[in-house]
């Protein structure tokens, strides 16, 4: 079972720059944003993941204004979701160990403290809604795929100064995911994950593919804890079907393994395993800002139409190695839409 709260060890505290009273602690394969001076690098302290539902308790009560929640299924407590603090995001939370004193001090790393602080799982009511019937938001390892319209930051066309980057087209669906980790197979939707009870269009898709089974074997091949894949599902009755499909299709445009992006030839090698389709790739060239040094260029290179007519939404531009960006404080992604395409549908 997932450790909702457990004893780890902080590997790294940084600063963030411009703040004063706060800083960036690392634990395990996460970032959490503490109060400054409240650690230093190898304390041990509880940390708490994303999606833990906390008690109500004097510990916890500077999160109310932040976290409170109350539904009929979970109760009152504080909801753990992934914050973002003067640019950083923050992963979780971060509290010393002499905080409780149900934890012995000689307690050791790795313990899991989940039942004796009351901590739970977050989960919502499920809900029959027009992609399934939902039953939680999404897991961990299954991001949010928003793109960042570079109308919104220009400078990141500069950020690709120097990289390979590669070009695809902004297939005009809705995201859909799927995943596998310690907790077992995941589908999803852009904000919930969806029951297997026949109502989830996407979940019968996925069934007919053998996907999961086929997801267990590379898995387990590849000595992989998880895997997530994220792509856009295009079909008759989404998004007015803008591609002219006649039976739904599933473009991946990102795979993850054990949590981090793998670039283009290894999205493509695991496509291909799996026989899955990616969004089409347009082009793969070096030093974007070169070839196309404007937010107009960009537009320019955004128009087009899908194969059987439709107009095509955009496109999206990635490194072909993933990199991180501090300007979204995420890997290096961004889309540009199309203007001819917002004309005509918008």
């Amino acid at each position: 079972m997932r450790k909702l709260a457990s004893i780890q060890r902080i590997w790294q505290i940084e600063p963030i720059e411009g703040a004063d009273r706060i800083e960036l602690a690392h634990v395990l394969g996460w970032q959490c944003v503490v109060n400054k001076g409240q650690f230093a690098p190898m304390d041990l302290a509880v940390y708490f993941e994303v999606d833990s539902f906390l008690p109500i308790a004097p510990e916890f009560e500077f999160l109310r204004a932040s976290s409170y929640k109350k539904t009929d299924v979970m109760g009152e407590g504080f909801r753990l979701r992934t914050q973002k603090f003067r640019g950083q995001i923050s992963q979780g939370l971060l509290l010393p160990v002499s905080a409780f004193p149900v934890i012995p001090a000689d307690v050791e790393l790795g313990t899991d403290v989940t039942e004796i602080l009351g901590v739970r799982k977050w989960e919502i009511e499920e809900r029959i809604t027009t992609g399934g019937t939902t039953i939680g938001t999404l897991p961990r390892d299954i991001p949010h795929t928003d793109e960042t319209r570079v109308q919104a930051e220009p400078g990141l066309i500069e950020a690709f100064a120097g990289l390979e980057y590669y070009i695809s087209t902004k297939m005009d669906g809705s995201s859909h995911s799927v995943g596998l980790d310690e907790n077992g197979f995941h589908v999803t939707g852009h904000n919930y994950e969806y029951k297997d009870d026949g109502n989830s269009p996407f979940y019968e898709l996925v069934k007919s593919m053998n996907l999961k089974e086929k997801m267990e074997d590379f898995a387990k091949a590849n000595a992989l804890a998880t895997l997530t894949i994220q792509g856009e599902l295009c079909a008759p009755g989404i998004q007015k079907n803008r591609l002219r499909l006649t039976k739904p299709a599933w473009y991946v445009f990102t795979i993850r393994e054990n949590g981090k992006r793998v670039g283009l030839t290894r999205m493509l090698e695991v496509c291909k395993a799996l026989q899955l389709e990616s969004v089409p790739i347009e082009e793969i060239g070096m030093d974007l800002p070169a070839k196309y040094p404007t937010v107009e260029a960009l537009l320019t290179r955004a128009d087009g139409d899908y194969p059987r007519g439709g107009k095509k939404e955009g496109i999206v531009i990635r490194p072909t190695t993933p990199v991180f960006c501090p300007l979204i404080s995420e890997a290096l992604s961004m889309k540009v839409v199309s203007n001819k395409y917002l004309l005509k549908n918008e």
